[in-house]
């Protein structure tokens, strides 16, 4: 059964950063794709950063992945009142598949 698990959201001030990271398991990490997106409060998903297998990267966020934890990261600085939202995970065999998607993590950016 495959598990993402999402952790490191928060309510932060704008400005502050966040490291978001995603445990992965039951899949065999080194071949699947990872990616991050955001849901807003109005309801929009948004993609925020594909990472491959070989690292191959698209989209405004880069995530940085960690074979050896099954873990995949997305460093969000600067934050700003609209990068507020819930934060998800995704996994797939392909680059832009989105096979498997964790529970998400809520980011809450607020003075």
């Amino acid at each position: 059964q495959v598990q993402l698990v999402e952790s490191g959201g928060g309510l932060v001030k704008p400005g502050d950063s966040l490291k978001l990271s995603c445990v992965a398991t039951g899949l065999v990490f080194s071949a699947h794709s990872f990616a991050w997106f955001r849901r807003t409060p109005g309801g929009d998903v948004e993609l925020l950063g594909r990472i491959g297998r070989n690292n191959d990267v698209e989209g405004r966020f880069i995530p940085l992945r960690d074979n050896e934890k099954s873990t995949v990261y997305l460093y969000l600085n600067n934050l700003a009142p609209e990068d507020t939202g819930v934060y998800y995970c995704t996994a797939g065999r392909e680059l832009r598949q989105d096979d498997y998607w964790g529970q998400g993590t809520q980011v809450t950016v607020s003075s």
